[in-house]
């Protein structure tokens, strides 16, 4: 059922999910959906967080085994890229889809996707970090930056690839991102970065 809403939600937002739809779509009564949830509100913090299982496994669980460093950033680059590439999502990036439907609303919708944006780039974070202390970052690195930019090119990839309907995009940020990764590197002709 939430995997359902999910799909929705990243195609025509959060706003157009609502229990009637889900029943519908899934030629469930509409009292049994309600049971489930109890509110629309309920059914949408439902769907991002089921949103944010999916975009763990899809993203973070592939580069689990990588050794801390240089290595496990650019893969965690490459693993959100595949994700938005492979249609996880049919929407592309859930994320990217609803914060834009609610990031200038107050309230628990908001909330809940400021907390899952926080969470990426807190593992964007904590990954390059975890480069530096390994030595394959400058010291001097501004990691807050790096982490900035790595997400701006990957959610603009995601948002051409849809828009322009290629893949062109996904294929120009890997480039970017190795390059802002090169440009940060202790050594920019590390064996992980080639």
């Amino acid at each position: 059922m939430l995997r359902r809403a999910v799909e929705i939600a990243s195609v025509e937002g959060l706003d157009a999910l609502s229990i009637g739809r889900l029943a519908t779509d899934l030629g469930l009564s509409k009292s049994g959906v309600f049971a489930g949830f109890g509110s629309k509100e309920e059914l949408q913090l439902a769907t991002v967080r089921a949103a944010r299982r999916i975009f763990a496994d899809a993203v973070v669980t592939p580069v689990q085994d990588t050794a801390p460093g240089l290595g496990r950033a650019r893969r965690l680059c490459e693993s959100w890229l595949a994700y938005s590439r492979a249609r996880v999502f049919p929407g592309g990036c859930f994320f990217y889809e609803v914060s834009a439907e609610f990031d200038a609303r107050l309230g628990p919708l908001r909330d809940a996707l400021a907390g899952c944006a926080r969470e990426w780039r807190d593992l964007l974070l904590d990954t390059l970090a975890q480069a530096r202390a390994t030595g394959g970052l400058r010291a001097d690195a501004d990691l807050e930056d790096l982490a900035f930019a790595l997400i701006a090119v990957l959610e603009t990839a995601n948002s051409q690839a849809l828009l322009f309907g290629e893949d062109t995009p996904y294929d120009r940020a890997g480039r970017v991102a190795l390059r802002l990764l090169r440009a940060e590197a202790a050594d920019p002709r590390a064996p992980e970065l080639a």
